[in-house]
């Protein structure tokens, strides 16, 4: 292909109106697709394709939005044409929105804020390979102080190690945990070790007079929550 045949596929050649970036800048993001939001990210296509076709075939191999937003770094590589630099615009893109919504919701109170720190954890967890176990810990108003990743495990299960909570509760002055894992499965009801795990963890806790409000499992098809269901008892 010569270089003007290859040129046709440049958005550039596109009537002002339908372009991504200026569509975005004159309107307003919500008026873009999903497609032209990512090629604004990309900011070019590959050979014999525009940002918005490459766009497209991202959100299509990855099932959509929610499934790109958590694509690792080596499951983009398999995409033609995503070289370093367009994999690094698109993984930064991705953790400052995690971070944005991380930012949001620490120093809140937990119970006024339960569905935007349920929204950032699913971001986070609901499509992981394997298990991983995080802990909101919290003050004696309920403010969240922090969100801290405890352990990463196996497809089917994570370890905790109460010891090592409850020494960083003590370093935050925590005065209340909440508990969250992933169940890659996608079936988000408790298994029989979910349950003696979430026993142990109240038992330890209340030793040192540190209240356990919940325990979320998230998984591809929902949420799993012990105090809702009444499971919270040691």
């Amino acid at each position: 292909m010569s270089k003007s045949e290859n040129s046709n596929y440049s958005i550039k050649n596109w009537p002002k109106s339908e372009r991504p970036r200026e569509m975005l800048l004159e309107k307003g993001a919500e008026y873009v697709s999903d497609a032209g939001l990512i090629a604004v990210l990309l900011r070019s296509g590959t050979k014999g394709k525009d940002a918005v076709s490459l766009s497209r075939e991202l959100i299509q191999t990855f099932g959509g939005l929610r499934g790109l937003l958590n694509a690792s770094q080596t499951d983009l590589k398999k995409i033609k044409g995503l070289g370093p630099a367009k994999i690094a615009q698109l993984m930064a893109a991705i953790e400052i929105t995690k971070r944005q919504l991380k930012e949001e919701i620490v120093g809140k109170n937990y119970v006024k804020s339960a569905d935007d720190v349920l929204k950032y954890l699913t971001l986070k967890l609901q499509d992981k390979k394997k298990e991983f176990c995080k802990v909101i810990y919290l003050d004696n108003a309920n403010a969240i102080l922090s969100i801290e990743e405890i352990s990463k495990g196996t497809i089917d299960q994570t370890h905790v190690y109460p010891r090592e909570i409850i020494k960083k509760a003590f370093e935050l002055h925590a005065r209340a945990l909440i508990f969250v894992h992933n169940h890659p499965s996608g079936n988000f009801q408790p298994s029989q070790y979910d349950k003696e795990v979430t026993r142990k963890l109240i038992s330890a806790c209340q030793t040192v007079d540190i209240k356990i409000l919940d325990h979320l499992i998230i998984s591809p098809e929902g949420y799993f929550s012990f105090q809702r269901e009444g499971l919270m008892s040691a």
